[in-house]
């Protein structure tokens, strides 16, 4: 690796690209960025990206579920590939995806240029409706790559009453065709996928790039109390039944039962029935988005905090309903991807830094057909889905500079 010791990317060409394709979408008061998947503004960003992909030297396809696939042959099969998405959520940032697809085609590019030999082939994704946003359900054209492509999604409507189906039709695809988009390991050898932190572990360490050793599993868990609404003023302490007291009780306990664990766990949303400042709660609502790298801990954490729950319900006379409404399970990095990261960052002179991701990437179902691999790099204030969103020049380099080495190295197969 000593001949490409001092190959770097081209970061002011990175750092164009990042701004153009956040015009995209882009809501001129806020500044924040809408590409909502299979959207009209989508669907230009994609034909950007095609553009930027041939532009680059790439062989460019469309898959059966709308992913776009630039790539540079090798000599063997199996192919090293990188990426990520560019629809958004509502009143985005432009750095949440579209930074590990252009970083991709820019390391590609790279190669290209200046004739690095890779043995295996190269690619960018471009995937499909990551976020979710549009039609409640995410992950669309990893799953379908990754070979768990749902037919019932096709029904999924939007705002407007659009089915997924129909926005897949107005693309000029075809719907029932995206089970065909599947690969299997031995068209893939490794994924490595670059995307921001969207946290403040890295800006805490004034450290600019990150190695995620595993990415957080979750659970949500849905929970009911019930008790009895009474008036606030004439019902005495000892009497009553209050549900949200008990709400309170059983969140403290599992913000305790986090902090043992070594994982994370929310209480994002509330209702309280029937809502009025002098009435004490008859029902109350209340959701924990529980998380962990680790299987056997997230299912104890939940596990505990039912627990908790019903001790709590028990204890004041409630009634108590717990159901799981969503859930998925931590998946780790594969060793082999780690050590390339690794390896990358110290012919950069990059300090070294491991960490857990606790958002979900398309990385996390390509661990699914081959070794995964993911390169944060530092988000400022730890802001993200958000028109404040942001990360250095400088930063976007580093990040793109070991995604650069790092796809060299597993080409070659060499990850030490």
């Amino acid at each position: 690796m000593s001949e490409t010791a001092t190959l770097r990317i081209n970061r002011e060409r990175l750092w164009h690209l990042l701004q153009q394709l956040g015009e995209i979408g882009a809501d001129a008061s806020s500044g924040g960025v809408t590409r909502l998947s299979l959207s009209e503004a989508e669907l230009e960003a994609r034909q950007f990206i095609v553009h930027l992909m041939k532009d680059a030297g790439l062989t460019v396809r469309q898959d059966e579920a709308g992913n776009l696939i630039g790539r540079l042959e090798g000599e063997i099969t199996g192919a090293v590939a990188t990426g990520s998405h560019i629809d958004s959520v509502i009143q985005a940032g432009r750095f949440d995806g579209p930074l590990g697809v252009l970083s991709g085609i820019e390391a590609l590019r790279t190669v290209k240029e200046q004739g690095i030999r890779h043995s295996r082939p190269l690619e960018v994704i471009c995937f499909t409706d990551e976020e979710g946003v549009r039609f409640g359900a995410g992950y669309f054209g990893s799953r379908a790559m990754a070979g768990s492509w749902d037919e019932a999604w096709l029904e999924l409507t939007d705002f407007s009453g659009i089915t997924l189906k129909e926005a897949m039709e107005r693309a000029n695809l075809k719907p029932h065709k995206a089970s065909q988009a599947a690969r299997g390991r031995d068209e893939i050898k490794a994924y490595v996928e670059l995307h921001i932190e969207q946290g403040r572990v890295l800006e805490d360490q004034e450290i600019p790039v990150g190695i995620a050793t595993a990415i957080y599993g979750h659970r949500w868990l849905e929970v009911r109390l019930r008790g009895r609404a009474d008036h606030a003023g004439t019902t005495p302490m000892k009497l009553r039944r209050d549900p949200m007291a008990a709400a309170a009780e059983a969140i403290l306990a599992a913000e305790r039962i986090a902090l043992q664990a070594d994982g994370v766990a929310t209480a994002g949303t509330f209702q309280i029935s029937p809502g009025a400042i002098n009435v004490i709660p008859g029902e109350v609502m209340f959701t924990l988005d529980v998380r962990h790298e680790r299987l056997d801990s997230l299912a104890e954490m939940a596990r505990a905090m039912e627990s908790a729950v019903n001790r709590v319900a028990d204890e004041r006379g409630l009634e108590a309903a717990i159901r799981i409404i969503d859930g998925a399970d931590p998946v780790q990095s594969a060793d082999s991807v780690m050590a390339a990261i690794s390896a990358s960052c110290g012919t950069l002179d990059i300090p070294e830094h491991r960490m857990i991701c606790g958002a979900g990437h398309d990385a996390v179902v390509m661990s699914g057909i081959t070794d995964m691999g993911l390169i944060l790099i530092r988000s400022k204030d730890g802001i993200s889905h958000h028109p404040q969103e942001w990360s250095s020049l400088d930063d976007c380099e580093a990040g793109a500079n070991v995604l650069l080495h790092t796809l060299i190295r597993l080409a070659n197969d060499i990850t030490q």
